[in-house]
């Protein structure tokens, strides 16, 4: 059967809005204290051990994800996912804080790595005129998850109580992703689109070298600086936007004095920007190049940290707010389609696995320092000046990438009547 990328594209689509619904957990905090009377820390635990469960995972399966193939994996991580979240309306029947985080937190947190890292090597290489495109339209998916599951979720704690709650969105999760992962398969060996077969194959085989640095194993790309160099780059950029959804509403309503409906609102909008941001800088990555994206997110956000502090002016505070959520978002789509062009696609899938261990760790990073500080200062305001710190470490990091990827495209230059441009 003839595969349409654009389909392949819509179905991985598909499985990262499933997934994407994480993001809406916080409309699960108020409900389940309410209910079982667990506190804050508790509930939100749960959410912590799924974002780390998703580095790990990603990280320890990313090599099983390239030997089973996109729909096997697309297939184990809806199982698992949905399980996990159907497992979370029966811990809450049965008032079982542990159970609770075993079935959202470990079980749905495993299904989340699957399902994040299953569709993207697979569309890399459906794309491969339109890398940052491609990329970006499955993970603005995952950006997309929140803005859809909130008022869902929301309206159906309110008509069928929590557990149920979990119950039909697990369903539901479950029928989408095994949807999107009965679509998606790997292109044939040596497939291009069209609009590259108009050169030859060794023109096309060239100018696939111009792309690729190198085609390595993940075990071989750990290995090398741009690896860690990158590692740095998404830890330090996840952790800067992460702080900002984890206390955006309270922040606001201390720092702008904006109200409780207001600030609700602009944690709304944050999502459409999150997404928004995913699609964009991703799609604008494949004419500026990934590695000249990174410098200007960080060039950027240094700015708007270092201004924050003095900002009091409501608008121009979620102006800067909605900028910062974009480039989270763009980092994340932007990266598989930088994997591809520093490490190639042959273990892609891998390689973006063990990079996701940035996001566990600056899941917990970023939220704890912000609290830290909160607590100690009873403001926010030290908190950006720390942030900015770490983007001046980040934005030295990224010039650092791109003198590494020059020095080794000098290196790799056949000759001089064949330079790489």
């Amino acid at each position: 059967m003839k595969k349409n990328r654009w389909l392949i594209a819509l179905s991985a689509i598909a499985i990262h809005l499933s997934i994407g619904s994480v993001y809406a957990y916080s409309v699960f905090k108020n409900p389940l204290s309410d209910l079982l009377g667990w506190n804050s820390k508790e509930v939100t635990m749960s959410f912590t051990i799924a974002i780390l469960f998703l580095g790990l995972s990603a990280a320890t399966f990313g090599k099983f994800v390239e030997k089973w193939g996109p729909r096997k994996s697309a297939t184990i991580a809806a199982i698992l996912f949905s399980v996990g979240t159907m497992g979370a309306g029966l811990a809450i029947q049965l008032e079982s804080l542990i159970m609770y985080y075993l079935s959202y937190g470990v079980l749905g947190g495993i299904g989340l790595g699957l399902g994040y890292i299953s569709p993207v090597s697979t569309l890399v290489k459906w794309f491969p005129d339109r890398r940052g495109l491609a990329t970006g339209m499955a993970v603005m998916g995952f950006g997309a998850g929140s803005i859809i599951t909130s008022p869902v979720a929301a309206s159906l704690i309110q008509s069928v109580g929590i557990s149920t709650t979990f119950y039909v969105l697990g369903v539901c999760f479950l029928v989408l992703m095994l949807s999107g992962a009965s679509y998606i398969v790997k292109p044939p060996e040596g497939w291009v689109p069209k609009s590259m077969e108009t050169t030859s194959r060794t023109t096309t085989n060239q100018s696939k070298a111009k792309t690729d640095l190198a085609q390595l194993t993940a075990p071989e790309a750990a290995n090398t600086k741009r690896f860690w160099l990158l590692w740095i780059m998404m830890f330090i950029n996840i952790s800067c936007g992460i702080m900002l959804i984890s206390v955006a509403s309270p922040m606001a309503q201390q720092k702008v004095g904006m109200s409780v409906a207001a600030a609700a609102t602009m944690v709304a909008v944050m999502g459409f920007f999150n997404g928004l941001g995913r699609i964009a800088w991703s799609s604008i990555s494949d004419y500026i190049g990934r590695k000249n994206i990174f410098v200007l997110f960080f060039s950027v956000q240094l700015v708007l940290f270092l201004l924050l502090p003095n900002v009091n002016n409501a608008i121009l505070f979620q102006v800067f707010i909605f900028v910062i959520l974009s480039m989270y978002g763009g980092g994340f789509s932007s990266l598989p389609a930088f994997i591809g062009d520093l490490f190639g696609t042959k273990q892609l899938g891998a390689i973006h696995g063990y990079l996701l261990t940035a996001w566990s760790a600056a899941g917990v990073f970023g939220p704890m320092i912000v609290a830290a500080i909160q607590d100690a200062t009873q403001s926010y305001n030290a908190t950006f000046y720390i942030f900015a710190g770490l983007l001046v470490i980040a934005l030295i990091t990224s010039i650092v990438m791109i003198l590494n990827i020059k020095q080794i495209t000098a290196t790799i230059t056949p000759s001089p009547k064949k330079t790489i441009a």
